[in-house]
């Protein structure tokens, strides 16, 4: 079976921690156990991950640097978090697996220059703004500045993934049988100019989720795994009695009440891969991808409200596992 697993922010930062390496190097080491599970198991395997806390950071620093006239574009440093997420992974998924080769892919993502989230920012970025800083930002630099909480932060355009710049690069090493990183943080966000062919960097960050459905969708994967703290989704979330969800169809997922800066876009990500594909996709911890797989823990969205696995699931399931 050939799996996308897209790890949560918590993969390496859980709320209120510290961003500091010992820390991150912790969680991987716990991603990665669960991780290894699925290639021990039988089946390809590509990893991508979030980059929030990361990207935040370099960003801030960048910001603050006396040295530099202009901060580093957001494309430089999603790359960059990339870079070090990948290693990270890498390391301790070739201590785990030993004679697997494991390879980190810099990703570029595609989107529409035309797309409205370029008309409305919205994702936070970078380091808490007094009012006067982002005045002068916002004259300086042309920034969008939003309150998050009581503070003053950076806004940045939010655009959907249109295409995976490396997607052939990615299959040509599955068929090596390498357990490939790619499209980390979304993916570096480039749009494509249409008399030259080139890429070039925009200042946005793409949904990590929704780069992972598309990544899967494009690579013809037969399950989309969305890891993160929860053990499901949850119906009734906020209220006195939340119950966990464990199947659910597409549409029944997106009628769902969830919170739009955490769940909302796991779902959505979830739903229009099984909508596009007819295959399984499913969103459950991070310490149990095989369990998530095999239906004993998280919330699996299939294509039909009956809950059974379509003719090619079961074919290759039964063949697998």
């Amino acid at each position: 079976m050939r799996i996308v697993a897209a790890l949560g922010g918590n993969a390496l930062l859980q709320r209120g921690e510290r961003p500091d390496a010992e820390v991150q190097l912790h969680h991987v080491h716990q991603a990665a156990r669960s991780l290894a599970e699925l290639v021990e198991a039988g089946h390809e395997l590509v990893i991508t991950h979030g980059n929030g806390p990361q990207v935040g950071l370099l960003a801030a620093e960048s910001e603050a640097d006396p040295a530099l006239t202009v901060p580093y574009p957001l494309d430089v440093l999603g790359a960059q978090t990339q870079g070090m997420i990948g290693t990270l992974l890498v390391r301790e998924l070739a201590g785990l697996l030993p004679g697997r080769a494991v390879a980190a892919v810099v990703t570029h993502t595609e989107v529409d220059p035309h797309d409205q989230a370029f008309q409305q920012p919205s994702k936070f970025i970078g380091g808490r703004l007094t009012e006067a800083q982002a005045r002068s930002m916002e004259a300086e630099r042309g920034w969008t500045t939003a309150r998050d909480g009581g503070h003053l932060r950076r806004t940045v355009p939010s655009p959907r993934p249109v295409a995976i710049s490396e997607v052939p690069a990615v299959r040509s090493l599955l068929a090596t049988g390498t357990v490939v990183i790619a499209g980390g943080g979304g993916g570096v966000p480039v749009v494509r100019n249409t008399d030259t062919g080139l890429l070039h960097g925009v200042e946005a960050v793409v949904d990590k989720d929704l780069t992972a459905a598309l990544l899967a969708e494009r690579l013809d994967a037969d399950a989309l795994l969305i890891l993160t703290d929860v053990t499901h989704v949850f119906t009734g979330f906020g209220t006195l009695h939340p119950r966990p969800l464990l199947t659910a169809t597409p549409a029944q997922l997106r009628a769902l009440d969830l919170p739009e800066g955490s769940m909302r876009p796991k779902a959505e990500a979830a739903a229009a891969f099984t909508e596009r594909t007819g295959h399984l996709a499913a969103i459950g911890p991070l310490d149990n991808a095989l369990g998530i797989l095999l239906g004993t823990t998280g919330t699996t969205v299939r294509a039909h409200a009956d809950g059974h696995a379509d003719h090619h699931d079961l074919l290759l399931l039964g063949k697998e596992l």
